[in-house]
């Protein structure tokens, strides 16, 4: 059977991934409707503990639901339970009816448990005698090594316990996780399944297909987008041969580009659409009469922004986050967002440390190259950023820089 293969521009090619990404015209998705089917779409979105102005979930979702409160993803995750914390594309959310896909990750972490069966046993205990628990409420003091250095017995009983999957998150309060027995959390229907795939081939490609879908367009490449798949280059391009033998996913070359790029065959409908609508606006043409322009912040751990390599060479912006970096190495900043509109990026910025009620500060501002003048894209951004700030439940009075 042959099967198409997209030729595109790279404008197509950016257009499409705003598209994608619900990033590039007026709010399609609202509500907690919106928050499942934009995380079901793409599997995961990443969970980084860092909360500057927000942490990295909840700027992914105010950049793309048009009503987001952070209260709706904490009744998701932790009263309606349709999503859950776990690992995927490092700390991550995903609906919780995954849960099963994950059997081999959690087998892969039943080292610590099995090593260490008598403190395991005594907190899985605890919790199913007395309920939810985090590492202060146990007595376990002990110091013993840990993955991120030295720690005390309690919270390595809790977090091996929770990568097994025997313990998950009941909940997050003030920096503490407070954890639960899975079997109290997930589904019944759904915990204990057994792995539904059979080898690691078929696993393989499953978690492709999802990292492909994680991104929108992804390369046969090493890549950020595939940290934690497990998989070396010849696994990786087996993968990418069994799902295009099977019609899986389609072949997208992107002038410019040395390596074709991939998209799930599910999305070509949405591809198609995107390249019929056309730009934001052809030039001379009345940006009333074309497609909206919507401006956006992004999170640092976007999914758009998993492989930075090729945003830096299908867009040309370089990104890094840089909270790891010493501050005598850094080129812009510790906490630094990136700015979206038009379908290109346009700006980054560092916000002070958002506490309260307290006016959105701009640190820094930077406009990218070229960008700023246009008073449609500064208007534009304006409005993003007072979105941004209302989403954090405070305002911007700012004004953006020349």
């Amino acid at each position: 059977m042959t099967q198409r293969r997209y030729s595109l521009t790279r404008e197509q090619a950016r257009r499409f991934l705003f598209d994608y990404h619900g990033l590039s015209h007026e709010f399609d998705s609202s509500g907690k409707a919106g928050i499942l089917a934009y995380i079901r779409k793409v599997g995961c979105i990443q969970f980084d503990p860092l909360n500057v102005v927000g942490t990295n979930p909840e700027l992914v979702l105010q950049s793309r639901i048009a009503d987001f409160d952070r209260r709706m993803l904490w009744e998701m995750l932790y009263e309606e339970r349709s999503l859950v914390d776990y690992w995927d594309k490092n700390m991550a959310i995903f609906p919780m009816e995954d849960w099963p896909n994950f059997e081999r990750h959690r087998q892969k972490h039943q080292a610590w448990f099995n090593k260490n069966p008598a403190a395991a046993t005594a907190v899985l205990e605890e919790i199913a005698e007395r309920g939810p628990l985090c590492s202060a409420d146990l007595e376990y003091d002990e110091k013993i090594d840990w993955a991120w250095g030295p720690t005390r017995l309690a919270r390595a009983a809790l977090e091996g316990s929770y990568f097994a999957g025997r313990l998950a998150l009941h909940r997050k309060a003030s920096g503490r996780k407070y954890y639960d027995l899975a079997e109290r959390i997930v589904p019944e229907k759904l915990y204990g399944l057994p792995d539904p795939f059979v080898g690691d081939a078929a696993y393989n490609e499953w978690v492709l297909l999802r990292r492909i879908g994680s991104v929108g367009l992804l390369w046969n490449r090493p890549s950020d987008a595939l940290l934690m798949t497990g998989m070396k280059a010849a696994q990786r391009t087996a993968a990418f041969g069994a799902l295009l033998s099977r019609g899986e996913i389609l072949i997208a070359d992107v002038e410019g580009l040395g390596h074709p790029l991939y998209l799930r065959a599910a999305d070509a409908a949405l591809l198609e659409a995107s390249l019929a609508a056309g730009p934001l606006a052809a030039e001379g043409e009345k940006r009333a009469a074309a497609r909206p322009m919507r401006a956006c912040v992004l999170a640092p751990l976007d999914n758009l922004l998993w492989d930075r390599r090729l945003i830096l060479e299908l867009y040309g912006f370089d990104y890094r986050w840089e909270v790891y970096k010493p501050a005598s190495e850094r080129k812009y900043g510790y906490y630094v967002l990136p700015v979206a509109a038009d379908g290109r990026f346009v700006a980054r910025f560092e916000p002070e440390k958002q506490r309260g009620s307290e006016p959105l500060v701009l640190k820094h501002w930077w406009w990218e190259d070229g960008e700023g003048a246009d008073p449609a894209v500064r208007g534009s951004v304006e409005r993003a950023l007072r979105r941004f700030a209302a989403s954090l439940g405070t305002t911007f009075e700012g004004e953006l820089p020349g």
